[in-house]
C-alpha cells in the first residue's frame, strides 16, 4: 500500500483564518431565507376558534364551538337533550365546568356521575335554584338550561367566561324572544310548521326551512344573522356507551 503523499515543498501551507471575535462560528453559505410582502399570504395557517367539536360540516371538517370566551355568550338549541349532553361532556373534556339547571334530573344523573369520577365537574341544579357559578379565565362555565319549552328567566345568566346553553324541545311561544337575543341558534327536525317559523326568525333562504322537517337524528343547523352550517354529531364510542346513539327525541 503506497502512504499518502505529503504535499510538495513547494505548496504553501494554508493560511491559518483570522478568529471573528463576537460572530461565532462560521456556518454554511445558503441563500437568505426572505419573502416579499406578497407572498406573506402564503404562510397564513388555518387556525380556527379553539374550543368544543360539536361534529363535522358538510365537507367533513370539525366544527368547533367557543363556549370559552372573555364576553357573554348565550346558545339556543330547539332539538334533543341527546345533543346538549354531547356538548356538555366534550366542554368538560376542555377543562370547563359545566352546571346544568333541569326539571329532569334522572336524564343527567349518570352524565354528572361519570363525568365527576375525579373532580365534580358536572352539577344539577333544580329549575330557579342555581347558584352563582364563579366563572374565570382559568375556570370556564357553561351554564345548560333544560327548563322545558317555556324556560323562566335564569337567576345565572351568561358573563364573561360563561356560556348559556337554552335548550328547548320545541318552537313555543317564548322561542322567538329566546332565539331573537341568542348569539347562536341550532335547530334540529322539527315540524314543518316550526321549520317555517324559525325561517322567518333566523332570515333562512326557503331551501333551509324545508330541510328543517326532513334533517336525519344528529345533525344541526347551527345559525345566526351573520351564516349558517349543518353540523353532524356523531357520538365516540365511550360517548355512545354514556349516551347511546344520537336520536332527536328524549
Amino acid at each position: 500500500m503506497n502512504p499518502v503523499s505529503p504535499l510538495p515543498p513547494s505548496a504553501p501551507a494554508p493560511a491559518a483564518r483570522r478568529p471573528r471575535f463576537g460572530f461565532g462560528l462560521l456556518g454554511p453559505r445558503r441563500g437568505r431565507h426572505e419573502l416579499s410582502a406578497e407572498e406573506f399570504e402564503s404562510l397564513a395557517l388555518p387556525v380556527g376558534d379553539d374550543g368544543v367539536v360539536i361534529g363535522s360540516d358538510a365537507q367533513g371538517a370539525p366544527a368547533v364551538l367557543g363556549l370559552g370566551r372573555p364576553s357573554p355568550f348565550d346558545v339556543v338549541l330547539v332539538g334533543g337533550a341527546w345533543t346538549a349532553q354531547v356538548v356538555a361532556v366534550r366542554a368538560v373534556a376542555t377543562g370547563a365546568r359545566v352546571a346544568v339547571e333541569t326539571g329532569r334530573r334522572p336524564l343527567w344523573t349518570a352524565l354528572a356521575q361519570a363525568a365527576n369520577s375525579g373532580q365534580q365537574c358536572v352539577t344539577l341544579h333544580d329549575v330557579g335554584r342555581m347558584p352563582p357559578q364563579g366563572p374565570s379565565v382559568h375556570s370556564p362555565v357553561l351554564v345548560v338550561r333544560d327548563c322545558g319549552a317555556r324556560p323562566p328567566r335564569g337567576r345565572v345568566g351568561s358573563a364573561p367566561w360563561q356560556s348559556v346553553l337554552t335548550l328547548l324541545p320545541y318552537l313555543s311561544p317564548v322561542a322567538a324572544r329566546l332565539m331573537e337575543s341568542a348569539d347562536l341558534v341550532g335547530v334540529q327536525r322539527v315540524s314543518p310548521e316550526e321549520a317555517r317559523q324559525a325561517g322567518r326568525i333566523m332570515g333562512l333562504p326557503q331551501s333551509d326551512v324545508e330541510a328543517l322537517s326532513t334533517l336525519p337524528d344528529g345533525v344541526t343547523l347551527w345559525c345566526n344573522s351573520r351564516s349558517r352550517m349543518y353540523v353532524a354529531t356523531r357520538p365516540t364510542e365511550a360517548e355512545a356507551g354514556l349516551l347511546g346513539a344520537e336520536r332527536r327525541m328524549d
